[in-house]
């Protein structure tokens, strides 16, 4: 792993809100606002984008950590802007704060961790199925 990055260091991804990011529920469409759960994937993504720079041909991240607070709707069409910024980079692992943005209404902030973990290692894990921790 590369030690690139220090506290404070900063990460920006920006998306517009897709019908397929709306709350839906098995198929059912329940609101034209951006879900939680699709926040989450681009809470993950956006730390994740330290992670590219930093590992090695032989190591892959695996999450370890994911908090939100949805603090406002984001509705279908509008962009959003996710900041991450590293609070601590300690040995393997890596805890970062995000804040999701549009139109300079803060929509949401959270926490995401992930570890970084040699290929060969988390196959191994992976194969030993349920029991495996990581």
């Amino acid at each position: 792993m590369k030690n690139v990055f220090k506290t404070g260091d900063k990460k920006t991804y920006v998306k517009k809100v897709a019908i397929e990011d709306a709350a839906a529920f098995h198929g059912k469409l329940v609101h034209h606002v951006y879900s939680t759960f699709a926040m989450a994937r681009d809470f993950e993504w956006t730390s994740r984008l330290f992670f590219l720079d930093m590992m090695d041909e032989d190591e892959e991240g695996v999450g370890t950590h994911l908090s939100i607070d949805h603090l406002a709707p984001a509705f279908v069409g509008e962009e959003i802007i996710f900041t991450a910024t590293v609070e601590e980079i300690n040995a393997m692992n890596l805890m970062c704060y995000i804040e999701a943005s549009s139109g300079g209404r803060l929509i949401a902030k959270g926490r995401t961790g992930q570890k970084m973990i040699k290929k060969e290692k988390l196959k191994e894990l992976f194969s030993r199925g349920r029991d495996a921790g990581v």
